[in-house]
Parts: structure tokens; sequence; C-alpha cells
């Protein structure tokens, strides 16, 4: 590893004399929770030579100002494990490719989804390629729910066994040519077997709550992060234009969204569109937030081959639920275009199309869009 690029992004910890990494080793990405510390474990059980990474993600700090993600409890499971430990300088990428895109997206009336984003654009693009030329080595390994599977001579990324934990959703964006060095050793598990592991190795993680929410926002409310933004207040209207109450700035509010509306009806309501160029949050009954046909931008496609138009698979439209059978419209000039067999519920703009095969394989996903 080059002095100069340890000086810049990487910090070995303290407590970690482990050697440096051989080219053949596996950086595994650790949060310090209980699954990267599982799947750290888990290759270092199969005879896999593995050293831990831990991303110094920049989080809000109480009264606004930002402080580092401290990734102490992936040292300490690293010093238990007797493997190498890095801390990762990441803030300025973080910013530049989640925070301030995160921030314009709500801006611009959408939904995004940071986690994605941050797998695809930092986690498995710009920081896996910085841990190459630092340490020359080219396997990653994360404690992902999901799997890597080789068919026909193929590496895909197919759903964990655990259903109920399947984060395949999250990893659409890894690039084709880095899935054969992708490594995900607990997808093949159930979070209850993963705690067992952890509890009889004696890890100090093994009891650690799950992470549920946004890792920069501090674990809270991500409106936290416009705290400097000047809420424009505007009308909230129904499918005819009458006006119903006032929004508090449209940043606060998310299609397909029901509580907090402020809105005394006689049917609950959900936002059905967000216009900024009108400034306006449109409402509707449950029934009109229901479409069949989605569409997609801004692509990463796994297997290129099942795009054609007419093929049947299956898609999903957010992080939860499992996939629903579609049918592929149109695919080209960077658009996807697919038609649902049955209504899906809220689509909404910044969110995520992500489609499967018939064995559960990713196939390819974007970023949805709603186009006129």
């Amino acid at each position: 590893m080059s002095d100069t690029v340890n000086a810049e992004l990487f910090i070995q910890s303290s407590g970690s004399d482990a050697s440096p990494p051989g080219r053949d080793a596996v950086a595994v990405m650790m949060s310090g929770g209980v699954d990267s510390s599982v799947a750290a474990l888990a290759l270092r059980e199969a005879g896999r030579e593995v050293f831990g990474i831990t991303m110094r993600i920049p989080r809000l700090a109480e009264g606004g100002g930002r402080r580092p993600c401290c990734g102490v409890d992936a040292a300490f499971v690293c010093r238990d494990l007797g493997i190498a430990h890095y801390f990762m300088e990441v803030e300025e990428a973080f910013d530049r490719w989640i925070i301030g895109p995160f921030r314009q997206a709500y801006l611009r009336g959408e939904t995004p989804s940071p986690c994605v984003d941050c797998n695809a654009r930092v986690k498995f693009e710009w920081a896996w390629d910085a841990i190459r030329d630092a340490f020359g080595v080219q396997n990653l390994a994360t404690g992902h729910y999901a799997q890597i599977v080789e068919r026909d001579g193929a590496h895909c990324l197919v759903r964990g066994v655990d259903r109920s934990r399947d984060q395949s959703y999250f990893l659409y964006g890894v690039h084709r040519e880095k899935i054969p060095f992708l490594h995900l050793p607990i997808g093949g598990m159930t979070k209850s077997e993963v705690r067992k592991i952890a509890v009889a190795h004696g890890l100090s993680t093994s009891r650690k709550p799950d992470s549920m929410e946004l890792c920069f926002a501090n674990e809270g409310d991500y409106r936290t992060l416009f705290a400097e933004t000047t809420a424009r207040p505007g009308p909230i209207v129904d499918l005819e234009g009458h006006v119903l109450g006032e929004h508090t700035g449209l940043h606060h509010y998310t299609v397909g969204q029901r509580r907090g509306l402020g809105i005394a009806h006689s049917e609950p309501l959900y936002v059905l569109q967000i216009r900024t160029d009108t400034n306006t949050v449109v409402v509707g009954p449950r029934a009109a937030a229901f479409v069949c046909e989605v569409s997609a931008e801004s692509l990463n496609c796994l297997q290129p081959c099942r795009l054609d138009a007419g093929n049947r698979l299956f898609g999903k439209i957010r992080s939860v639920g499992e996939p629903e059978p579609c049918t592929i419209v149109r695919c080209g000039g960077g658009r996807l275009d697919v038609r649902f067999e049955s209504p899906v519920f809220a689509p909404a703009a910044g969110q995520h199309l992500v489609l499967y095969d018939e064995h559960s394989a990713v196939v390819a996903g974007g970023v949805i869009r709603l186009f006129p």
C-alpha cells in the first residue's frame, strides 16, 4: 500500500497490528454491526485472508454539527479475530454523491433511496476502487443478506435465503464485472443463525441491535438535513384541484404518504403527486395511487440478455415485499418501461425499480421517473 494513499484515505486502527494483506485477501466492509462481523468471521473460518475496512461516514451530531462514524466496534471485532483493520475517510465523497444529491432530490419533489446510492456510488465503486489501488486486492465482502451464485459460467446476484432480510434490492447497482469478486458470506443464513454464530464465537457485536434508519442522519429523521432550508408553504389539493389545506414545504412529503397531512376528510388521503412547478401537493384516495406501468432510467444491467421487450420478469418498486410479475414494454435509450400484471402502490420518482428473473437473480434496476 502506498504511503500517499494511506495518508489520504486509510488509517490503521490502534491495536490492529496484523501484517498488511496479500493480493488474494478479501477486504470486508465493516460497519460495526453483527452482520459484517460474522461475514469477516465466516471468511476467516473458510481459510481466507481477510482484513476490515470501516468507512468513516459523516453523521449529524446534536446541535446540527457533524461528527464522523467512530467504527470502534468493528475495530474491536477485528482485534479479537486477529485481523488488520483500517478506517477509510469518505466524508468528501459521501457529501458529493450521497448527502448533496439526497437534499437536491427532496427539493425536486422526489423520494431518494440513499442506501442504494451509497452502495452503487460510494461503497462498490469509489471505495472499492480505492481499496484495490491501495492494497492491491480485488476481492470485497460485506454483511448484506444476498448471494452470489454461479450459473452457466456467469456470476449472479441472487436474493438472500432469509427473505425477510433480503437486501439484493439495495445492491443492484454493483457493476457486472465486479460481481465475481464480491463475497456475501451471510447471504445463505437467517438473521437468527447469524446471531447464534456471533454468540458462539464471543463476538462483542453479537447482541448489538440492528441499524434501521439513515446512518448519516444519526439514526433519526431525514428532515433534520433540511434544518437550514427555507420552507415554502403551498396548497394541498385534490385531484380536481380543490384546495384542502396547506403544506409546510415539499421536502416534508413523499408519494404514498398518509400521515402528517393535517387534513380532515371523510376518507384517508394519500400523497399522489408532488408538483414542484406549482409548489403543490396533490392528494387522493388510496385507490388512485395504484398504477400498472412504471418507468426507470440511470439503469444498471446485470443480465442484459433478459431485457428484450415482451420478456416476463418480476419487479419491486421498494425494498420491502415480494417481487411482482411484470412484462418489459420498452428498454432502450437509457430508459426501461415495465407493466405490472397487478397494479402496484405509489411508485415514487427517485426510488428504484429492480427486476428479477424466475430464479430470484437480479436482472437490472434503475431510478424511477414519472415521464409525461
